[in-house]
């Protein structure tokens, strides 16, 4: 990682939040809400949508770990509400939903 991808890590790291599934319901209408697998890190996504990276953007689509939420998952998430964490990279909402 070069420095300059360790300072906009550091900078997104930042602005992760938990949100409210109701509260995304717009942006998911819009079709800007980005659903990243758990297994993946939310913030080294980011950083690789930040910089452009196709390659591993496509490889993780591909392997349907990073992707558009589905309509399935929007309606799971409804009946339940989740706090799911999320960062913003424009003009995207990436969200990722976590168990312990």
């Amino acid at each position: 990682m070069t420095k300059d991808t360790e300072v906009m890590r550091a900078a997104l790291n930042g602005e992760t939040a938990r949100i409210a599934w109701s509260e995304l319901q717009t942006l998911f209408a819009r079709g800007l809400v980005v659903q990243v697998d758990a297994s993946l890190d939310l913030l080294d996504v980011a950083v690789k949508m930040a910089l452009d990276d196709k390659i591993a953007i496509a490889s993780w689509m591909e392997n349907k770990q990073v992707g558009k939420v589905s309509d399935d998952t929007a309606q799971a998430w409804f009946e339940r509400n989740p706090e799911l964490w999320s960062v913003v990279i424009a003009p995207w909402v990436l969200v990722q939903e976590k168990t312990y």
